[in-house]
């Protein structure tokens, strides 16, 4: 009896983990395309931004070289760790990243409120954005 037990387990316990195991890697091969998706949303929200003449001259150019920064980081990153990025990395350009689009938000929305004569501080991006988290919440 027990012997039956002993082989029925080692089976099940396989059966039971291959999900655990096969996510697993998945996730770490969507990595790489999932940081270039990204890539690519932010540069088509930032044309989209200087298009649309919500971005000026000037918080094009920040964004751009801020943008070309994290890039720059990210190889220097990969070059470390021979071509991949540690989990270490990923947090920390997912968070620049986070502020980037942040940043983006805040310029292209400003430069609307500006457009309308609604905001007209020299806080009107502070302003934008605290009115904008406000709104996001109380919809929750």
């Amino acid at each position: 009896m027990k012997i039956m037990k002993a082989i029925l387990s080692g089976p099940a316990l396989f059966v039971l983990s291959a999900p655990a195991i096969f996510a697993q890697s998945a996730t770490t091969n969507e990595t790489p395309q999932t940081i270039h998706r990204r890539k690519e949303n932010q540069q088509d929200r930032i044309a989209q931004g200087v298009q649309s003449g919500q971005l000026t001259a000037g918080e094009t150019k920040n964004l751009e070289t801020k943008e070309a920064g994290l890039n720059k980081e990210e190889r220097t990153m990969r070059s470390e760790d021979d071509g991949h990025l540690t989990a270490a990395d990923r947090a920390k350009l997912n968070n620049q990243r986070n502020r980037l689009s942040n940043q983006i938000y805040d310029d292209t929305t400003t430069q609307q409120c500006n457009a309308m004569g609604r905001v007209k501080s020299a806080n009107a991006k502070k302003i934008s954005r605290t009115a904008s988290l406000r709104e996001s919440k109380a919809a929750n």
